[in-house]
């Protein structure tokens, strides 16, 4: 197998099906209850070598991003270096090799030499982030972002795929990094960090329509504006009930500070065949699923001429 020279992968957007608040935390934290499903969709990753780490940032949104070392992916980057101590010094051993009868003169061959030989050559990444999708909307893309990046750099890196050391730096990361390391359906519990996959084939490949009306929303704002009133658990994390049951809690909050994600969901909700339209996680993109491709993408036609201001995406449910 030759080098690595550059490699790719979709952060795919995600979508809450569902997002419950089922308590307040002594921590600040809220308890969650929410149904993340992945869509085919999303930014795109490049990783190739590099002396060096650096990001460049391109793409429709990639101006509502900063490429300074608090971007979340230059983070994730540097954790996953930091968590394999790819660069720390190490005492040197020292070998002598054997030619025909005779020794050769010492060589000093330092530990560090043989770990990186272990792990591969390269210790730095030229990543370039195409942003695709909005900032802030409440679809993960700064999580997935991250998410990409440590399972490319993994690669690239030549690192052991080790769930004991990776999924902890994820969730390090944000507590929407470590489930969007894993493409299948999921219910999320706790504050957001623990996760059990839903392997029900009725969750996936529906076609689906994201609509954003190009507001920016602070999940901070959005969950200090939360009515405090406690939720329902869903019953189950069968699709048919997440459909019947499921809500999201952080609507109300979101629609005081962006009162056009009403408009949003109104629109969607007009759709033929549209099903289930609702807001993802706090806000302002929201969504609907549809029967057939052809629904969604009639779907997308019409809303597009009726907000040609309105982002969207017509996508399908990974």
């Amino acid at each position: 197998m030759g080098r690595i020279t550059r490699i790719c992968k979709v952060a795919r957007a995600k979508l809450n099906l569902a997002l419950h608040i089922t308590g307040k935390r002594a921590d600040g934290y809220h308890e969650l209850d929410s149904i993340f499903v992945h869509c085919v969709d999303g930014d795109e990753l490049w990783v190739e070598p590099a002396d060096t780490l650096s990001l460049t940032l391109t793409g429709p949104f990639a101006a509502g991003l900063s490429a300074g070392e608090d971007n979340l992916v230059l983070r994730a980057a540097r954790a996953v270096d930091e968590a394999f101590r790819r660069d720390e010094p190490k005492p040197a051993v020292e070998m002598r090799f054997e030619i025909g009868a005779s020794n050769a003169s010492p060589m000093r061959v330092t530990e560090r030499d043989i770990v990186r030989h272990h792990y591969g050559a390269s210790r730095g990444a030229a990543i370039t982030l195409v942003k695709n999708l909005p900032v802030a909307s409440g679809i993960g893309g700064g999580s997935a972002d991250a998410a990409a990046t440590i399972d490319l750099l993994t690669e690239l890196w030549e690192l052991p795929d080790d769930a004991a050391i990776l999924t902890p730096l994820a969730a390090e990361l944000g507590a929407d990094v470590a489930p969007c390391m894993h493409p299948w359906p999921k219910r999320i519990t706790g504050r957001g960090e623990d996760f059990a996959m839903l392997y029900d084939r009725a969750y996936r490949d529906w076609p689906v329509l994201l609509v954003n009306p190009l507001v920016a929303l602070s999940t901070a704002d959005v969950f200090a504006r939360w009515n405090g009133v406690v939720g329902s658990s869903l019953p189950s994390g069968l699709f048919g009930d997440v459909l019947e049951f499921g809500r999201n809690d952080l609507e109300p909050a979101a629609r005081m500070l962006a009162p056009v994600i009403g408009d949003v969901l109104q629109a969607l909700a007009a759709q033929p065949g549209a099903i289930g339209p609702r807001m993802s996680g706090s806000g302002a993109t929201c969504f609907a699923l549809f029967g057939s491709a052809a629904e969604r993408d009639r779907a997308a036609h019409a809303i597009a001429a009726a907000r040609p201001g309105w982002w969207h995406l017509a996508t399908r449910l990974s």
